[in-house]
């Protein structure tokens, strides 16, 4: 099949994928422009989590205070050189990740920083409220469920972005992946401050 330069060019546009990946993930979707998006996010994820190896030492600190003035936070979003830091796209990540923040009350970034007495209390508790008339086998299938529901409700990295529109209902995690892939960087949510007033 014949991929024009006109259809790449779209592509790129719409993901800031390179050239070449724009052509051959056309390619691998037989023209269909939404798989290739899908390809290149997958791609790109894979990508991130090997660059999540390398250091990120520059970054920015963005916040966001909500209309009323009675709720705001603070995040700091690292990545590798200054000159990303500078990067609109980055800029707006991070205030995205603020205007989360301060809608969704995360309590930690990412599942490694509950601390491990908060998940073993969770875990007991859920365990507590398993229906015992179900198998074993069951309980813990459901136990578990739970207990990825639960890190959804705390932890920022496993939310769905509070704004589901603009973000497609994917994570704050997938999110990073993608400015991770965009930028070519390891792009990390270092951490993050909520405030309310009388909180």
């Amino acid at each position: 099949m014949s991929i024009s330069a006109s259809d790449v060019k779209a592509l790129r546009e719409r993901t800031g994928a390179g050239m070449m990946e724009c052509k051959r993930a056309l390619e691998e979707s037989k023209g269909d422009e939404d798989k290739a998006v899908e390809i290149l996010r997958v791609k790109g994820q894979a990508k991130a989590a090997k660059r999540g190896e390398r250091e990120a030492a520059e970054g920015v600190v963005s916040h966001y205070v909500h209309f009323n003035n009675r709720v705001g936070a603070l995040v700091e979003v690292n990545c590798e050189t200054d000159f990303v830091a500078r990067n609109e796209e980055l800029l707006e990540f991070a205030r995205q990740v603020a205007i989360h923040v301060a809608s969704l009350a995360p309590r930690w970034v990412s599942e490694e920083d509950v601390p491990e007495e908060v998940k073993a209390e969770e875990l007991s508790v859920l365990e507590q409220q398993a229906d015992d008339s179900k198998p074993p086998e069951v309980q813990k299938k459901i136990t578990e469920g739970r207990l990825r529901k639960w890190f959804e409700e705390v932890v920022l990295l496993n939310q769905p972005h509070v704004n589901a529109d603009l973000f497609e209902g994917r994570t704050i995690e997938q999110v990073r992946a993608d400015i991770s892939a965009k930028t070519g960087e390891n792009v990390v949510i270092r951490r993050f401050a909520r405030f309310q007033v009388g909180d």
